[in-house]
């Protein structure tokens, strides 16, 4: 990306430089837990009222969604008259088997059923996808997708190809290995747009280290190049039968034991990411969409934020609960 602009590689490499050498602050402790199926746990992130549960992407930490106070949407989600339910996959290594449909029956609709009381569901990105999944199965109050596909014929064909790509040449290792392991993940959305993932690097060497901007960029960082692998099993539904078959788009796709569709009977809402490249917006689900300025994080985490809660708190108000 830099073989024609050496001054922005000497960039970037003094911004990778400065990031490997930032300091990182500890990590909270977990939040109590209120549900366990075997790996999975449904933690307590505060507030009163009615059950909100969270689901996070199974790519990724679920701490996206309470990165640290200032941006935390738990935190924000218990401020509006719920009580903040953060769904947390556990190990890999505890669901092995499981597809993605069977993440949901297995693990997110045993959690959802523990609670005993309707809920409000708040997916984000592929976690959205299970929860309209799921509300097809049990019963909830309202459903809130954020940055979420489900129409994955949708996405532009240079990102399937490209994910199809990837899977050519890492799927005897992700089955030989039972999982495939995040760093291909992360190389695979680093492809998505790779002069953003230099440029970000080179910005950040011009940060004071010490300042907030730059503390969080790291800790999203962080966030980004961790977490669990992904199932075997999951990583091929994925790839073969949600992006390769659009199952969930095409009303083929059966969890559970029954097809699921995006056309709800509860009251639903769509958030995207106006300048997402990860779940672009045209691949939403279909029903009441709202667009964000913003990108597939920064919806979450940054300046963004404020509009988005400002969409969530008028769908979440008491009013409008059944």
């Amino acid at each position: 990306m830099t073989a024609r602009d050496p001054h922005l590689a000497s960039e970037a490499l003094i911004g990778l430089r400065a990031y490997e050498q930032a300091p990182r602050r500890d990590r909270p402790p977990a939040k109590p837990e209120i549900a366990r199926v075997r790996g999975a746990a449904l933690r307590d992130h505060g507030g009163e009222g009615p059950p909100a549960v969270l689901v996070p992407s199974l790519i990724n930490p679920p701490r996206i969604l309470d990165l640290d106070e200032r941006v935390s949407l738990t935190g924000a989600i218990a401020r509006m008259g719920y009580r903040a339910l953060l769904v947390d996959w556990g190990k890999a290594e505890d669901r092995q088997e499981l597809t993605v449909g069977g993440h949901i029956e297995e693990l997110l609709l045993p959690l959802l059923r523990s609670i005993g009381k309707r809920q409000a569901l708040i997916g984000y990105c592929l976690g959205g996808t299970m929860a309209i999944a799921a509300a097809n199965l049990v019963n909830v109050e309202r459903v809130v997708t954020l940055a979420a596909p489900w129409n994955f014929s949708r996405y532009p064909e240079s990102s399937k190809r490209a994910l199809q790509e990837m899977w050519r040449h890492s799927e005897a290792a992700a089955k030989a290995l039972g999982a495939l392991p995040m760093e291909v993940l992360q190389a695979a959305f680093w492809s998505i747009d790779p002069e953003r993932t230099v440029r970000k690097f080179a910005e950040f060497g011009r940060h004071d280290p010490a300042d907030t901007d730059a503390r969080r960029f790291v800790e999203l960082e962080e966030w980004a190049n961790e977490g669990e692998p992904l199932p075997y099993p999951a990583a091929k539904e994925l790839v073969d039968e949600l992006f390769g078959n659009d199952l969930s788009g095409s009303g083929r796709w059966c969890v559970g034991g029954r097809m699921v569709s995006d056309k709800l009977t509860v009251p639903a809402l769509h958030l995207t990411a106006e300048r997402d490249l990860i779940a672009p917006p045209q691949t939403a689900a279909s029903g009441h969409v709202v667009a964000i300025p913003s990108g597939h994080v920064g919806m979450i985490v940054g300046s963004a934020r404020t509009r988005l809660r400002n969409e969530l708190r008028t769908f979440l108000s008491p009013s409008l609960r059944a």
